[in-house]
């Protein structure tokens, strides 16, 4: 979409995500960019109120992806789609990989149900034909569940996933792993165990590599 960039960040809770799209954001806009920050579930005003349900109700599995994939919907037609249209920089914290890491790998509901969803709410036509709108690229901050798990203890109230148990995310991350098998064009895979710096270092690389900053 022109000269837009869709960029989204992936991992468990406790992976260390939100400080680097915060990071990342700064380097595009001193870059001469204009970015739009965002997060799923939620980015748009309905998709805060399915992201609160979603967060703290009880639901099964499949209704769960079927509001994130509503929530999507409307994020993707309300915040993302402009803004790539406008050239803009699109930082997404989570999108489609983490329904299928957190419903389809942490809750075990049917991956083609939520591959289906997926080509139902993202495919869009293109020039050559239909394709899924989805991040040019995705930096995954891969981390041992347990790490992930010592770094939340106390930090905030957790939600119903963040209450998890270890076995619960351990699934996310093989989930996540088969994820990135699938596309590994796509992902870049940052190991989150190692210091800010490093991992920031990490970041700043993936995106270099597609030579999107000087």
């Amino acid at each position: 979409m022109n000269d837009g960039i869709f960029i989204s960040f992936e991992g468990i809770d406790g992976a260390g995500k939100s400080t680097h799209i915060q990071s990342l954001a700064k380097a595009f806009e001193a870059a001469g960019r204009v970015v739009t920050c965002s997060r799923e579930p939620g980015g748009t005003d309905l998709a805060e109120r399915l992201r609160a349900l979603v967060l703290n109700e009880d639901m099964d599995a499949m209704t769960e992806a079927l509001l994130v994939f509503a929530s999507r919907r409307d994020h993707l037609q309300r915040c993302i789609e402009p803004a790539l249209q406008r050239g803009e920089v699109v930082l997404c914290d989570r999108f489609t990989d983490a329904t299928f890491a957190y419903q389809g790998g942490g809750r075990g509901f049917d991956w083609e149900t939520l591959a289906w969803l997926e080509r139902l709410v993202q495919m869009r036509d293109g020039p050559a034909g239909p394709v899924l709108l989805e991040p040019a690229l995705t930096i995954w901050f891969d981390l041992d569940p347990a790490v992930a798990a010592q770094r939340l203890q106390g930090a905030r109230a957790p939600d119903k996933f963040e209450s998890e148990s270890l076995g619960f995310f351990t699934k996310v991350r093989q989930a996540y792993l088969r994820r990135h098998s699938n596309a590994p064009h796509r992902f870049a895979q940052i190991d989150a165990a190692q210091s800010r710096q490093a991992v920031w270092s990490d970041v700043l690389a993936a995106v270099r590599d597609r030579a999107w900053l000087p």
